[in-house]
């Protein structure tokens, strides 16, 4: 077990905020198509993080015109550039699935203080 974590310990990335469900988060990731390389933005509430180590991943959600969308993301990914937290959210659950079903003013989080 201890020469599992020195190996998964060395692919761990380091330079990520702390930040949990509830949070609204803008997520930079660099998507290749091809020959080019381009940035991708996704913002939305995280609904869980889920896991630990290197296969530790969250799941950001976004209404976008309308439709719900759901993105999960590995924390350890080195496709991801930065996380940036824009509001850090009051919740007490740690899986927000009840989001799926509200919408409009419902789905609002309060914002811690």
């Amino acid at each position: 077990m201890d020469d599992l974590k020195i190996i998964e310990g060395n692919h761990l990335v380091d330079n990520l905020p702390e930040f949990g469900p509830g949070d609204s988060v803008r997520v930079v990731t660099s998507v290749k198509r091809g020959d080019r390389d381009r940035l991708q933005r996704f913002e939305g509430i995280v609904i869980k993080i889920k896991g630990s180590g290197t296969g530790k991943t969250f799941t950001v959600r976004k209404v976008s015109q309308g439709i719900g969308v759901e993105k999960i993301f590995p924390l350890n990914s080195p496709r991801i550039k930065s996380i940036e937290i824009l509001k850090k959210g009051k919740v007490r659950r740690a899986k927000l699935y009840y989001l799926r079903e509200k919408e409009g003013k419902a789905a609002k989080i309060k914002e811690k203080k």
